[in-house]
């Protein structure tokens, strides 16, 4: 299946907000009331905070999304100077296992080095599994004096990649 990782569009945020919520529900990171799929919808929102980014197939159908900021944003949970850090990563679970969350890590370590980041942190649920997994494969490791809890209940592990110096890019050429 080709995957192409696109910035979002508003045409895509209602796509975006359906698909974020069922991926987030099949996972079982819904449950409650932290209020996280008001989060979660509020696409707009994210849009305004950093980079979102889709997951799309050949057809142009959202597969995914993902929120790509760097320290400052309103949606940086633990990104600190020479960090940038990625949320909401979700895919359709119709679409899952087909290379749309691996596309869209992917576009965001990208994003990370060309904006000369040290490394990527991230925050995953204590319970799942899937998406441990797949940063596991990009080289993730925990950080457990950054875990954190937003909420009852809602245990959040943190994680860093560090990126390779000759894959950074200054931020800023000086002349």
């Amino acid at each position: 299946m080709t995957v192409l990782v696109r910035a979002a569009v508003p045409g895509d945020f209602a796509e975006i907000a359906r698909v974020s919520v069922a991926a987030y529900e099949a996972d079982g990171q819904l449950p409650g009331k932290h209020g996280y799929e008001r989060k979660l919808t509020d696409v707009p929102a994210r849009a305004a905070a950093g980079e979102l980014l889709v997951a799309v197939d050949a057809a142009g159908s959202v597969l995914g999304s993902v929120t790509f900021v760097l320290p400052g944003s309103p949606y940086a949970q633990l990104a600190g100077p020479g960090e940038a850090e990625f949320r909401m990563l979700a895919v359709d679970p119709a679409a899952q296992g087909r290379g749309a969350g691996a596309a869209l890590v992917t576009a965001c370590l990208d994003r990370a080095a060309a904006a000369g980041c040290a490394g990527v942190v991230i925050c995953v649920r204590s319970f799942s599994a899937p998406a441990q997994r797949l940063y596991a494969r990009f080289g993730f490791t925990r950080l457990p004096d950054r875990d954190w809890s937003p909420a009852p209940d809602v245990d959040l592990l943190a994680l860093r990649l560090a990126l390779p110096v000759a894959a950074r890019q200054p931020s800023s050429i000086m002349e």
